[in-house]
């Protein structure tokens, strides 16, 4: 295994034999999870998979968005799980706000509205971390308006 191809399926996690989207998203999710103690390490390591995921998915994929590429998956995850993020020093952790995330990120990865569609649509490395990156945003601006409403 190379490394880009190690790097594009998160660790082998693009291998599962069914959903390795959704295997994708919850590992993502899973190593996540800890770093929402640590709010720049979770905006470094999106931002990292983000950028390390285009050069993966080009050179192991060479530009087709391939079942088994994933890592587009992490770093849309991590970017919707900036916005569960705690907001006061003595707000107490929840598993909530990361599981409506999750739930969000799917949702609007598989069903691919707008400008994720439009990503989606490309045949390069932009496109294929693009759409993800997108969904993930969107994700956490509903979790951070659902939070909002919440209070």
């Amino acid at each position: 295994m190379t490394l880009a191809r190690f790097i594009a399926t998160f660790g082998g996690c693009g291998l599962a034999p069914k959903a390795p989207g959704t295997v994708g998203s919850l590992a993502a999710l899973v190593v996540g999870l800890p770093l929402l103690k640590r709010p720049k390490g979770l905006l470094l390591s999106a931002v990292a998979a983000s950028v390390i995921g285009v050069w993966a998915s080009k050179h192991a994929g060479d530009g087709e968005d391939h079942n088994w590429i994933v890592i587009d998956e992490v770093a849309g995850m991590w970017i919707s799980l900036l916005a569960c993020l705690p907001t006061q020093k003595d707000e107490k952790p929840s598993l909530v706000w990361p599981l409506i995330a999750f739930g969000l990120f799917r949702l609007f990865d598989i069903k691919k509205p707008g400008p994720v569609g439009v990503l989606d649509r490309r045949h390069d490395a932009i496109g294929i971390m693009g759409d993800d990156v997108v969904a993930g945003f969107m994700a956490a601006g509903c979790v951070k308006l659902l939070r909002k409403l919440k209070r």
